[in-house]
């Protein structure tokens, strides 16, 4: 497909459907246009292994909304999924945004349709909303506050307890949540199917072959998992915990691309993947693995595809975001 085609198809297609020649240094050429653009690349933990060896910076939702915040490039290349990137563009709109491919959503934003969450939320007026960062901008401008599994402790302990929350879109970070803090937060019913398919049963299975392995776990895990885990937290929490531990062996419940980080950080340690309830040995998220190392090199030759925003909504979904990054900062989780 030549390239008038590809930007004709790239609404139908979702990314710059062009040849590559099979002898092109990838690599090499991404670099040359990082600095030909003067663009970063943000990369989120669960992206393949050679997106986050070319990446920039690489980091949980929290890491990359500051870095997203705070970069002084032209263009801002995200390697993660949509509502990542739109986030970006919220904090950057004199910033060009581009994904390398806008069928890269994620299932957990999905289940919290606009409509129907309006709808939600009008039936308690007197509640205020905290979602996590992984939902659409629609959502984030219905938000009082966008929270993060890094701090999502720290932001409803900032609120007063005598103010009810509700607390979307997913139910199992709530529910922890809910557990550590003491709070009673309505929880909209929605969840990720990377981390709600885990089987307990394979887990403990593994448990048997290495009963040395500490189980690490994210909190968007069911709590059947959670129970089981040593230790519970963000992606990038979970990396600074294995990193530090004692144990060498340890049994990741979370999307599989953090182990690429996992064994660069600690090559004397082995990191086993915690198995879903299917036939796959591991956990990938099918639409964090849509961003491919060619996509990601033609999304910046030919700037596109570029996430844009009415400004009405940008402004709207601004504002929480701007006031978790002030409570993190507040709370000494950022800098």
């Amino acid at each position: 497909m030549n390239i008038l085609e590809a930007t004709e198809n790239l609404n139908k297609r979702g990314f710059m459907d062009v040849a590559v020649s099979p002898t092109l240094d990838l690599f090499a050429e991404i670099e040359k246009l990082k600095k030909e653009k003067n663009a970063i690349i943000l990369a989120h933990y669960y992206q393949e292994a050679d997106i986050q060896d070319v990446a920039d910076y690489i980091g949980d939702s929290l890491g990359l909304a500051q870095q997203a915040a705070q970069t002084g490039a032209d263009m801002i290349v995200f390697a993660g999924v949509h509502f990542m990137a739109e986030t970006a563009k919220i904090l950057n709109p004199q910033k060009k945004v581009v994904l390398p491919d806008l069928n890269a959503g994620c299932s957990l934003a999905d289940s919290a349709p606009t409509d129907a969450f309006k709808k939600f939320k009008e039936k308690h007026p007197d509640h205020i909303v905290i979602s996590y960062i992984n939902c659409t901008a629609e959502i984030k401008a219905l938000s009082d506050i966008i929270c993060t599994s890094s701090n999502a402790e720290n932001i409803v302990n900032s609120i007063p307890l005598n103010q009810p929350i509700i607390f979307a879109p997913d139910k199992n970070l709530g529910a922890f949540i809910n557990k550590q803090t003491g709070r009673n937060m309505l929880l909209w019913n929605g969840s990720c199917m990377v981390h709600e398919i885990f089987s307990l049963e394979k887990i403990l299975k593994l448990k048997t072959t290495y009963p040395d392995a500490k189980i690490l776990a994210h909190p968007e895990c069911e709590e059947i998992i959670l129970k089981e885990a040593d230790f519970i937290g963000s992606t990038t929490q979970i990396l600074n915990f294995a990193k530090t531990d004692t144990a060498t062996q340890f049994i990741v419940a979370t999307e599989a691309g953090i182990l690429h980080q996992m064994e660069k950080d600690s090559p004397n340690k082995k990191f086993i993947p915690a198995p879903p309830n299917n036939a796959c040995a591991c956990n990938d998220c099918p639409y964090m693995k849509l961003n491919t190392l060619e996509k990601l090199y033609l999304c910046m030759k030919y700037e596109q595809p570029e996430i844009l925003m009415e400004e009405k909504l940008r402004l709207a979904a601004r504002k929480p975001i701007v006031r978790m990054l002030e409570i993190s900062k507040a709370t000494g989780l950022i800098k």
